[in-house]
This record gives C-alpha cells, sequence and structure tokens, in this order.
C-alpha cells in the first residue's frame, strides 16, 4: 500500500529526523561541557529552552507534510480491502483445509432453495458446490447461485454435520478469488460472540477486524464505512441455549441477531450478507421472523454416488475400502448409508481409516444408528489422527484425549450439553488469556499476586551494597510496596489483551527514520523537565528521562507496520509481554540513570529494576495471569499450552477462529466433554 510517494516521504523524514538528532546531540555536548567549567548561564538556559521548541517546531512540520500524501479516503480504502482479502484467504484457507480433515478432497454438496413466505430474495431452485449438470439442466456453483441472488443476502441452513460452515467457506474463498477492486471482502464472524445489547452489525465487523486480522481500528472503520466488508455470519443457532432440549423459539440474542439484520442496508439496499444456521434453529426462529429480502437454501444429505465418489478419492488403498463401498453401492437405502449421509460422518471415517484399518468392520456394528457410529469413530478419531500427523514432542492418545476434554470444562462447566441435545447456545472458543478461571479463580489470583510480588521485590539485596543502605532502603521499600500493590490490585481483575498493540516490525530504514524523530522529540522534553527541576542538577536528571522517553515513543510506535498479521490467541500472550516490556524498559531506564546519578550504581540499578518490572507487570497483566494459570495446572495440561494447541491444528482436532481456538467440530467437543478418559476401543 506504500508507493513512490510514500517512500519518498520517508527520506525526507529519516532527513530531517536525524538533522534534529545531530541538533540534539551537539546541545547536550554543549550542556554537559558548560556544566564540567561551572555551570550555566542565564543566557543559555535561554538558549537551550528556545531549541526544544524549534525540534518540536520541526517535528510537527514533518508530520503535516504527511497529510498530503493520503489521497482520497475511499481510494485508500479500496488499497486496504486488497490488503485484507489477502489476509482473509490465507486464514480461511487454512481453516478450509482442517475442515476437510488435513485433504483437499471435498463433497459436492446440492442445496435447494427453501420456500419463504416473506420477503424472499429471488434465487435459483438449486445449486451445488461445484457446478454439475447433464444436457441442458446445468446446477449452479455456489459462487455463480450467490450473485444470481437479489438482493445478495443467502442464509445457509442444515442438520449437525450437513457441512454449513464448509459451504460458507467455499463461498468466501471463491468471491476472494474472482474479487474485482471496488468488491466487498468477505469476513466470516462467529456469531457466539456478538454482544447484541451493545454492538451494531457495523461495530461487529470492526471488531472482528481488529481482534482477528490486528488492523488499527479507524482504518477497519473506514473499510466498513466504505462498504468493503462482506459479513459471513456462521453459527445463528449458538446464540440462546435449549428449552427443554428444543430450541427456543423466543431466542431473545438470535432475534435480536434477525432484527440487526433486517436494519442492515447499504444506502436504499438491504446490506449483502451470508448467514449459516441449523435447520431446527431457523425454523423455530421463523415462527415470528427470518431475515428479510434473503435467499434460503437448505443443504441436502450427501448421496450415495456422491459418498462413495468421496471416500473413493481420499482412499490410499481402494481395496481397503471395496467392502465398504460395494455394501453402499449395494444398499444405497440402507441404515449404514443413511447414516453416512453427512459431510461430517463421511470425513471422520476417511480420517480414522486413512492409513490403516479395515472400513468393512463398520459393517458389523451391532447397532448400526448415527449414535453407535459416532460413538465407535471418534473413540478411533485421536489415536488415528496421531498416527497420520507428524507428532515430535511425543504427545500420546491418552494425554491428548484428556487434555482436551479438560479444556471443554471450561465451555460446558455443568457437562449437561451432550452431542445429541447441544444445538442451542454454548462457548465455542477458546482463547488463553481467558482460560485462568478454568484453574480456580482464588488458586490463579493468589498465584498471580504471589509472582507479581517476587518479582517487583527482586532487586532489593542490591541496596544492601551501598553506604546508604538504611535511607535508601527505606525509599526503596515503600516505593515496592506501592508497586506491589498496585500490582496485587490488578490481580484481582479480568486481564484483556490491548487491542492492537504491536505488530512485526518496519524496514531499518523506516526504524532507524522514527528512532531519529522520536529521540529529537524526547530529549528536548527531558531537557524541559530538567530545566524545571533547576539549571545543573535538573538537567542531569533529565538528560536520562529524556532518552528514556524518546525510547519509549520508538519501541510503542516504531515497531509497527501497517496490517498484515493475522494474530493469533498464543501470539497475542506474547505481544502482551512485549507491551510490558516495552512500557517497563524505559521507565527502568529513566529511574535506573537519575537514581544511579544521585545515589549510586547499585541504588540505581535497585530502583530501576523494581519501578521498571512494577511498571511492566501492571501493563502485561494478561500473560502474567496466563503464566499462573498454567503453573496451576500443570498435572491437567501440558506447560506450553499454545504449542500443543496449534499442533491439534495441524492435525485437524482443533481449528482457528481469528484469536480464539476451536474444536474442529461441535460433536467432537460434546463428545470429549462427556468422556474424561479415551473409552476402551475393543
Amino acid at each position: 500500500m506504500v508507493g513512490l510517494g510514500g517512500r519518498r516521504l520517508r527520506r525526507k523524514w529519516l532527513l530531517i529526523g536525524a538533522l534534529c538528532a545531530l541538533a540534539v546531540v551537539v546541545s547536550t555536548a554543549y550542556v554537559v561541557r558548560a556544566i564540567v567549567r561551572g555551570g550555566l548561564q542565564s543566557t543559555d538556559i535561554v538558549s537551550l529552552l528556545g531549541l526544544p521548541l524549534g525540534v518540536m517546531g520541526i517535528v510537527l512540520a514533518v508530520v503535516a507534510l504527511r497529510k498530503p500524501v493520503e489521497g482520497n479516503d475511499a481510494e485508500l480504502a479500496q488499497g486496504w480491502a486488497a490488503t485484507l482479502a489477502g489476509q482473509v484467504e490465507r486464514g480461511e484457507s487454512a481453516v478450509w483445509r482442517q475442515l476437510l480433515g488435513d485433504d483437499v478432497r471435498r463433497i459436492n454438496l446440492t442445496y435447494v432453495l427453501h420456500p419463504t413466505m416473506v420477503r424472499p430474495a429471488a434465487a435459483p431452485a438449486a445449486g451445488r458446490l461445484a457446478a454439475e449438470g447433464t444436457g441442458s439442466v446445468t446446477l449452479p456453483d455456489i459462487v455463480t447461485y450467490y450473485r444470481s441472488t437479489r438482493p445478495l443476502r443467502l442464509v445457509v441452513t442444515g442438520a449437525a454435520g450437513a457441512g454449513k460452515t464448509v459451504l460458507a467457506l467455499e463461498l468466501l474463498l471463491a468471491l476472494i478469488q474472482g474479487r474485482n477492486e471496488g468488491d466487498p471482502v468477505p469476513v466470516r464472524i462467529p456469531l457466539s460472540r456478538w454482544d447484541t445489547e451493545r454492538q451494531s452489525l457495523p461495530d461487529l465487523l470492526q471488531q472482528r477486524l481488529v481482534e482477528a486480522y490486528d488492523w488499527p481500528p479507524d482504518l477497519a472503520a473506514g473499510l466498513v464505512r466504505h462498504h468493503l466488508v462482506l459479513p459471513v455470519l456462521d453459527g445463528l443457532d449458538e446464540m440462546d441455549p435449549l428449552v427443554n432440549g428444543s430450541p427456543d423459539p423466543a431466542a431473545p440474542r438470535a432475534t435480536a441477531v434477525v432484527r440487526a439484520l433486517n436494519a442492515y442496508q447499504h444506502g436504499r439496499d438491504a446490506g449483502p450478507l451470508i448467514l449459516t444456521c441449523r435447520t431446527l434453529h431457523y425454523d423455530a426462529l421463523t415462527l415470528h421472523t427470518g431475515v428479510l429480502d434473503a435467499a434460503r437454501i437448505a443443504i441436502a444429505p450427501v448421496g450415495t454416488a456422491d459418498a462413495r465418489t468421496y471416500l473413493t478419492d481420499r482412499a490410499l488403498n481402494t481395496a481397503r475400502w471395496q467392502s465398504l463401498l460395494d455394501h453402499l453401492a449395494a444398499h444405497p437405502g440402507g441404515i449404514l448409508a443413511t447414516v453416512l449421509s453427512t459431510p461430517w460422518r463421511l470425513c471422520l471415517t476417511a480420517t480414522v481409516y486413512h492409513h490403516d484399518g479395515d472400513p468393512g468392520e463398520l459393517l458389523t456394528l451391532p447397532d448400526a444408528d448415527a449414535d453407535a457410529l459416532d460413538r465407535y469413530l471418534l473413540t478411533r478419531y485421536i489415536p488415528a489422527v496421531i498416527r497420520i500427523a507428524p507428532n515430535l514432542r511425543g504427545y500420546t492418545p491418552q494425554d491428548v484425549h484428556c487434555w482436551l476434554h479438560h479444556l471443554t470444562t471450561h465451555l460446558d462447566p455443568t457437562g449437561t450439553l451432550s452431542a445429541t441435545t447441544a444445538q442451542g447456545t454454548e462457548t465455542t472458543d477458546l482463547v488463553l488469556h481467558e482460560l485462568w478461571p478454568l484453574a480456580g479463580r482464588t488458586r490463579v489470583r493468589a498465584t498471580n499476586a504471589l509472582l507479581a510480588t517476587l518479582t517487583v521485590l527482586a532487586p532489593l539485596p542490591l541496596i544492601w551494597t551501598t553506604p546508604q543502605r538504611l535511607t535508601v532502603g527505606f525509599v526503596f521499600v515503600i516505593s515496592a510496596i506501592a508497586v506491589v500493590s498496585g500490582a496485587l490490585a490488578i490481580a484481582t481483575g479480568s486481564p484483556r489483551i490491548p487491542v492492537s498493540p504491536f505488530r512485526t516490525p518496519k524496514s531499518g530504514w523506516e526504524l532507524a527514520s522514527e528512532l531519529a524523530g522520536w529521540l529529537a522529540l524526547g530529549i528536548p522534553v527531558g531537557f524541559m523537565l530538567g530545566l524545571v527541576g533547576g539549571p545543573t542538577f535538573g538537567l542531569v536528571v533529565g538528560i536520562p528521562v529524556g532518552l528514556a522517553i524518546g525510547l519509549a515513543a520508538w519501541l510503542a510506535a516504531g515497531l509497527t507496520q501497517k496490517p498484515g498479521v493475522n494474530l493469533g490467541s498464543r501470539a497475542a500472550i506474547k505481544i502482551d509481554a512485549l507491551v510490558g516490556l516495552v512500557v517497563g524498559i524505559p521507565v527502568a531506564l529513566a529511574i535506573g540513570l537519575a537514581a544511579g546519578l544521585m545515589y549510586g550504581l547499585a541504588v540505581g540499578l535497585a530502583f530501576g529494576l523494581s519501578i521498571g518490572l512494577g511498571f511492566a507487570i501492571a501493563v502485561a497483566e494478561a500473560s502474567q495471569r496466563y503464566v499462573a494459570f498454567l503453573l496451576c495446572s500443570r498435572r491437567r495440561l501440558p506447560f506450553r499450552l499454545g504449542l500443543f494447541l496449534d499442533w491439534a491444528i495441524t492435525v485437524g482436532l482443533m481449528r482457528y477462529s481469528g484469536p480464539a481456538y476451536q474444536y474442529r467440530h461441535r460433536e467432537l467437543q460434546h463428545w470429549l466433554r462427556q468422556h474424561p478418559q479415551p473409552p476402551s476401543m475393543s
């Protein structure tokens, strides 16, 4: 997004920043020389006071020079949309592959237009995932189907495991691949996290760009404002709890979503959108209201021919599969063919028998119903995945099962939901810094407070190496107590990750230019602070304080780049710790240098480390709470939990959803919740 004008501007910024820094260095040398020779005269002080003002004026002028190159806001937004499209395609392509069992073979789903009584959109009668037809009758593919709807509003419904999310992802990726300049970028959003009482749909879209794709809030708001984000809203059925095991017709949160979607518009037209929901939930909801001006499609069960084609395509050794394939061909309306009519069970079967085993043993199940088949396959699923995928850390099926079960207790603490009845609201997102209550709120908070206290008090022994240890030690202890009190207060709250904190570094030229600019601004500020305290003693303190201010500003602003990184939950924890260091290091330098010049190296080091660590703790509360949680969960979870969950994603047990982790399928989540230990495979 940075063109020739941007590169020229950076060179100007580098040159002017370097000149400002040179001016400040020269003035600093003059001050030191004057102090050594007997102090500063009043005229010197006046000149020095004028220098910072002049430098800041230059810096502000350079900042103002950047405005004309920004160009038209709408044109810039189109460039941002192209960047966002690349981010979404990379992230969702990985999710798409995970949902297909870490493969590219997919089932050619069929869907039909469901009749809607109130204000339906115009759409074809039926379609396929990929275009298919014979003679004069050709069913359109999902992209053609969506683009032919008027208005562009589509509701995808189906039973559990019918492939709603996969179909939505196929549409999303195909729209990006065929996207023209100015077209909106489809962005998938799990609906379960929508705060319908406080957020409008545009607010939700902006939040998704910030959290899932690390966009600055102002740029995210610009994309939404220019209608360059197409909402792909996944899981309306996850909004509300069940009532006596059935979907709630009132469904207050889902109803609020439908009202928001009906109010969503672009100019005078209904706003384009894509929505997924389980059939029973949408049917219950539409007794009162539904999404207006939308085409509702229902995903049909997978036909026997399509099921056989998919299993044959996935097979590494067709001979092992022949008995099952022959049975399905001979009994297309049989019990097993009916049970294997969902993409979820077909993918589960293909994964379990991918490398070894005899799929024909499914023919011998005593109770060939859906529940029996699910139990049989899920019992073998985790061992099969571990056999297939790389496992450099040596995770065992027993450990993986127990760890994943323990995490489900965070999503379903009571264990009352089941795979067959949990079709209402349940939490599906695992966000690392929000897991800490799983190990006991009081226990984790106490551990958090203890770690904070020990960290801040760790530099205390340095005080006893100084002659002034009584006076200085007293001041140090008072300061440490104040900082620890703040840390303890933080340990009683619920930590949050800062919004859009730090991203990957810029190029060397950008970092150098911005460092020069921020130091040119920070050192004069430190000079002024020092002059307030006195012409000689104040400058001695002011110079290191100014250096720290300049360094802090550079770290805070110079380690950023334009959007391009999709931050996951694990990366967010690391960034939270980095934010703490970025705040703590300059504070430690400022306090340490000032105290060191006045009381000696040991005192300066002790004060700097203690206060700097205290500030770091106060800022990086989420990462330290996460560490306390891991320490309290050693027997139930691996200490490197984020690394384990990333591995679970690569092998297909989990998936990403923005900054959160989710189980690959809700049926897997519910089954793990009901089984603390792996069932016997006999």
